[in-house]
C-alpha cells in the first residue's frame, strides 16, 4: 500500500506524458514494450511472494510453523488465481476481448490484497479477497487514468496503493479470529481502516516533502526532447534497446457465407487503378507493365505461391505501412483506445511483358480476396524500361530467366 501511494503522489507531481492526453483530455493508451516480458515478471513475482508470505514466519521449524507456511502458501496462490481469472472475465466482457496486460495486474492486485490477511483467512476468504480485487483493480485504473487524469503507465496505484488497502480492510471481514463473519463484532475491521488511514496520511505527507525536494533540486522530470529520444538513448546509449517493438498485424480471416460462395463480388473488393506513363512499349517493341500490390502481410506466402505458379520470373518485396479509407483501427489497452492508423502491410512489386498484367491481377485477387476491408489493393504502372546489369540486357530480354554466356 505504501508503494502505491507513493506512486499516486509522484505521478501527479511528474504529470502524464507526451502523448498520454489528446487536447480534449482523453486518455491514450501507450501500450508497454513486450507483454511476454511483462507476463515473465509477473510470474517471478507470483513465484516469489511465497517466499514474500510464507517466508514471514521466519523460521520452518515444528508442526505448527509448517502448518501455518502451508496455509499461507494456499491463500496466496488461491487468491492470485482467483483475482487473474476475474480480471480476465470483466475486460472480456467490458473491452470485447481479454486484456493481457489488465489480467497480469489482476495477478499482482490478489498477491497485494492476501497478503495483509495470508495467515489469517480460510482458503474460500482467499479466494473472495482475490475476486474482489481482481474486480476492483480494473475499475480503478480506468478510473485513474480516464477520470482523475494521472498518467500510471504500470498500474501502481490501483495494484499497490488501492489493492492493498482494500485487502488490509477485507481481513477485518475474512479473518478467521475476529473477523466480522466469524465473530460479529467490527472492532478488527474498525482497526484495519484505522491502520489504512494512518499509514495513507504519514505516506502522503513524507512521500510529498521528499518529492518537492528531489523536484526543488535536481528535478524529477527530463526535458521533453529527451522524453521523446527516449531514456534508454539518452541515459544509456542503447539505440536498438526496442528494435523488436512492432505493432501487432491485423489479422484477416477468410469470410464466406455458410454454402462457400463469397460474401461481397471479387470485383468490388480490390480495386485496380491504372496509371499510364508517357512511354508505354521500350525500344524493342515490347510493352513493359509494373503491377504493385499492398495487402496483409499474412496473405502474402500464398500470394508468392500463386505468383510462382503462374510464370513470373521476379518480384520485389517490402514490409510498409500504411491504411485506406477506414484510416486503420482501434483497439483496447488497459481501459483506454489504441488508435492504430498506421497498419503494418506487405508490398510487392512485380514487372512483366511475356505474362499478360490481367492474369496477375486476377490471379492477386482471387488469392488475397477475403470480402473484408484490408484485403488491399494493386496498382498497375507502365514501365519505360529495365536493364539487366548483369549482363546489360533490356526491355523484354531483361524480365526474361533465361542465360547468355559471358563474355571472355
Amino acid at each position: 500500500m505504501v508503494g502505491g501511494i507513493a506512486a499516486l503522489v509522484g505521478a501527479k507531481m511528474l504529470g502524464p506524458r507526451i502523448g498520454k492526453y489528446d487536447a480534449n483530455g482523453k486518455a491514450t493508451a501507450i501500450p508497454g514494450h513486450s507483454l511476454t516480458l511483462g507476463a515473465l515478471g509477473v510470474f517471478i513475482l507470483w513465484f516469489g511472494w511465497f517466499g514474500f508470505n510464507g517466508g514471514s514466519t521466519v523460521s520452518a521449524t515444528g508442526d505448527k510453523i509448517l502448518v501455518s507456511m502451508s496455509t499461507i502458501f494456499v491463500t496466496t496462490n488461491l487468491a492470485a488465481a482467483a483475482a487473474s481469472t476475474a480480471t480476465m472475465i470483466l475486460t472480456w466482457l467490458r473491452y470485447g476481448k481479454p486484456d493481457v496486460s489488465m489480467t497480469l495486474n489482476g495477478v499482482l492486485a490478489g498477491l497485494v490484497a492476501i497478503t495483509a490477511g495470508c495467515d489469517a483467512v480460510s482458503p474460500v476468504g482467499a479466494f473472495l479477497i482475490g475476486t474482489i480485487a481482481g474486480i476492483a483493480v480494473v475499475f480503478v485504473i480506468e478510473f485513474i487514468d480516464q477520470v482523475l487524469k494521472i498518467d500510471d503507465p504500470v498500474g501502481a496505484i490501483g495494484v499497490h496503493g488501492f489493492c492493498g488497502a482494500l485487502g488490509t480492510i477485507l481481513t477485518g471481514v475474512f479473518a478467521l479470529d475476529g473477523g466480522l463473519l466469524y465473530s460479529g463484532s467490527i472492532d478488527m475491521l474498525i482497526t484495519q481502516l484505522i491502520g489504512v488511514v494512518s499509514v495513507a496520511a504519514w505516506v502522503f505527507v513524507t512521500i510529498g516533502i521528499v518529492f518537492t525536494l528531489i523536484n526543488k533540486t535536481i528535478g524529477l522530470r527530463v526535458s521533453e526532447a529527451e522524453e521523446i529520444t527516449g531514456l534508454d538513448l539518452e541515459e544509456h546509449g542503447l539505440a536498438s534497446s526496442y528494435a523488436d517493438f512492432m505493432p501487432t498485424l491485423e489479422r484477416d480471416s477468410l469470410v464466406t457465407k455458410h454454402d462457400g460462395t463469397r460474401m461481397l463480388p471479387v470485383e468490388t473488393a480490390i480495386p485496380v487503378v491504372h496509371r499510364p506513363a508517357e512511354t508505354t512499349v521500350t525500344a524493342d517493341g515490347h510493352k513493359l507493365s509494373l503491377v504493385s500490390i499492398v495487402t496483409a502481410q499474412e496473405r502474402f506466402e500464398a500470394l508468392k505461391s500463386a505468383l510462382d505458379q503462374l510464370g513470373i520470373t521476379g518480384m520485389t518485396v517490402a514490409k510498409v505501412l500504411g491504411y485506406g479509407i477506414q484510416k486503420g483501427h482501434s483497439e483496447m489497452y488497459r481501459g483506454a483506445e489504441v488508435p492504430t492508423h498506421l497498419l503494418p502491410k506487405v508490398q510487392v512489386d512485380v514487372v512483366v511483358s511475356k505474362i499478360p498484367v490481367r492474369d496477375v491481377i486476377e490471379t492477386a485477387k482471387k488469392v488475397l480476396y477475403t470480402g473484408k476491408y484490408g484485403d488491399g489493393k494493386i496498382f498497375v504502372y507502365d514501365v519505360e524500361n529495365a536493364v539487366k546489369i548483369r549482363t546489360g540486357e533490356e526491355g523484354y530480354d531483361a524480365l526474361q530467366d533465361t542465360e547468355i554466356e559471358e563474355s571472355k
